[in-house]
């Protein structure tokens, strides 16, 4: 296992993954990462199964949609690829607005996360804007939904999207504590927008602040859209989280 602390989501170089799968992993290692996370990748797994060792990566982790999916076939790609943690990117904002939804969602991937458990895997759950926006009781939703999950289920908290819905990322994740093994790192002027995005370090979020409060967590390296350079954006990233402790 690496011995990292900084991954990289790959849904940010999606097009150049789509041209060029093999020749952009090489230039993700290149930057000097040495995991990734994955998404959409169960119809690409043996592909993924000989470019990743090629390019010295490893992934940890990955992304897919697991309520209402054949987890099997998720879960059989995933333990090919040595991944390690299966998280589920995405439940409807219309569960996130009463107490009985958020209990029904986190009850589902709480059953899922059994069948993880055969595969050698552990479940988790990435969040939107909408999951910390939605408040039941004055309490962010996405913090319902953890007192109600299974302890082996663990949270990987998207901090952008976490202040996009008017949280306060590091508040949240010294209120989680443990329950997060996993951040989204990322930065901007905090709004929708993707096109908002920045490196990290060159946007408006407390990065700093954020990292020391979940220093237990992978730091993984996101963004959804960009203005420029994507790939000059996860330099940029890499050099500002090195710099500021994060070992690589």
């Amino acid at each position: 296992m690496s011995q990292s602390q900084l991954s990289v989501q790959l849904y940010t170089v999606r097009d150049a993954l789509a041209a060029d799968l093999g020749g952009t992993l090489r230039r993700v290692g290149e930057l000097g990462y040495r995991n990734v996370e994955l998404f959409g990748f169960v119809d690409l797994v043996d592909q993924y199964a000989e470019l990743l060792p090629a390019a010295g990566l490893l992934a940890p982790s990955a992304h897919a949609r697991l309520l209402d999916q054949d987890v099997a076939v998720i879960f059989a790609a995933a333990a090919k690829l040595g991944v390690t943690t299966v998280i589920d990117p995405h439940i409807d904002n219309a569960l996130w607005t009463t107490r009985d939804g958020v209990a029904s969602a986190a009850a589902s991937l709480n059953e899922i996360a059994k069948v993880g458990a055969g595969h050698g895997l552990v479940i988790g759950y990435h969040n939107h804007w909408w999951e910390t926006e939605n408040r039941i009781d004055e309490t962010p939703a996405l913090e319902i939904f953890a007192d109600h999950l299974d302890p082996a289920v663990v949270l990987e908290v998207d901090t952008y999207w976490a202040e996009v819905g008017g949280t306060s990322a590091a508040d949240l994740l010294r209120r989680l504590g443990e329950r997060v093994q996993l951040i989204h790192v990322k930065d901007g002027a905090v709004t929708r927008d993707d096109q908002d995005q920045t490196a990290v370090g060159a946007g408006d979020l407390d990065i700093l602040a954020i990292l020391a409060a979940a220093p237990q967590a992978l730091r993984v390296v996101e963004l959804d859209g960009f203005s420029g350079d994507i790939f000059d954006a996860l330099r940029d990233s890499f050099a500002y989280l090195t710099a500021n402790g994060v070992r690589a």
